[in-house]
């Protein structure tokens, strides 16, 4: 990878990772953790729109201990290990390893928006999750910027890795001359 594509990566991971950290800093000092038993929208938060279509948002401030939509939050020390190893394994394939730039691009949003949960768990002791959205009446997880940046960098590595195969299993479009 060229150094103009270096600093490209760099300066969109650290983008992502500064709009990430000082929203967290913002909903954490700012609004009260969610309380479960407030019976109406938006449950201590922000109500950004209500009834768009049958989608509702706010902005609410949730304590994320486990790892996605609190899976294993009572393993907590033992996500944070498993969390740094994975950062560290990304890290070294991003610098050490050639690959493509849209793969190195993918893993990037990745790395990044892991470092962002990872450290939320030294300042705060949790992950702070602020999006909440209702779609026609289902509740769907609160998430953060970081968790975005990792789901959109897996549905990218997941895009190539379907379109790669797809490519394979084409037959060949040279045509034979005799």
């Amino acid at each position: 990878m060229n150094w103009k594509k270096a600093f490209i990566f760099i300066g969109c991971a650290l983008s992502i990772f500064m709009a990430d950290a000082f929203l967290k800093a913002y909903i954490h000092y700012q609004i009260p953790l969610i309380n479960a038993s407030q019976p109406s929208y938006p449950y201590g938060g922000i109500a950004v729109f209500r009834g768009w279509h049958g989608i509702d948002f706010s902005i609410v401030h949730v304590a994320n201990k486990g790892a996605a939509w609190g899976v294993f939050s009572s393993f907590q020390q033992y996500l944070l290990y498993a969390r740094l190893v994975i950062i560290g394994g990304l890290f070294s394939y991003l610098f050490f390893v050639k690959a493509s730039s849209y793969r190195k691009f993918s893993l990037m949003l990745v790395a990044t928006g892991a470092f962002g949960n990872v450290l939320d768990y030294f300042i705060y002791g949790h992950v702070v999750d602020m999006f909440y959205f209702i779609f026609w009446g289902h509740s769907y997880p609160v998430f953060n910027i970081a968790d975005s940046s990792i789901f959109v960098g897996i549905v990218l590595l997941l895009a190539e890795s379907l379109l790669s195969k797809i490519r394979r299993t084409q037959p060949s479009k040279r045509m034979s001359t005799k």
